[in-house]
């Protein structure tokens, strides 16, 4: 009897938007997976470098930390900071499995990512286009490209066991 493919092993459409993103969106899987086994909402990012070699990573720690701000994104670009010794992350791409609340939308924005890459998006709380789209606001002075959808159906599913368990 042949076991069935994995999903990610189908061959995809050919995306060039999304698809280079896909390697580094599987990183951020496992580190939501890291956050629901603590118990966490399954929420995990990466921040890329410019050459786009990993320099952070992070997932949802607020169950565990006691700290509201504890946000995988937030977690994530204060890693890369430290890593590269300074707060401005320049041609870094932050990469995450959900779209971006409106604190870690805030937190791009200041942080000078230059992309954002997103799987789910947050029809109740997002902040990179669903529901509010702070991170291309034209008042401001920063605005990184936004590619959401890489690898949705993983991220979303996710969510949806986590949610459907508690």
């Amino acid at each position: 009897m042949t076991e069935a493919p994995h999903p990610q092993d189908q061959p995809q459409p050919h995306d060039p938007v999304r698809n280079p993103w896909r390697a580094a969106m599987r990183r951020a899987l496992d580190e939501a997976d890291r956050a629901a086994a603590a118990g966490d909402v399954p929420v995990g990012a990466v921040v890329l470098a410019p050459d786009g070699t990993p320099l952070a990573t992070g997932h949802n720690e607020r169950e565990a930390s006691g700290d509201p701000t504890a946000h995988a994104e937030i977690l994530a670009l204060r890693r890369a900071a430290a890593a590269l010794g300074e707060w401005r992350l320049s041609g870094c791409t932050l990469v995450v499995t959900l779209e971006p609340c409106t604190m870690c939308a805030g937190a791009l924005v200041q942080s000078r990512v230059a992309r954002v890459v997103y799987g789910a998006p947050d029809e109740k709380a997002g902040a990179a286009g669903s529901l509010w789209d702070v991170v291309r606001d034209r008042r401001l002075n920063h605005r990184p490209e936004v590619i959401p959808g890489v690898l949705e159906a993983d991220c979303a599913a996710r969510l949806t066991a986590f949610f459907r368990h508690r």
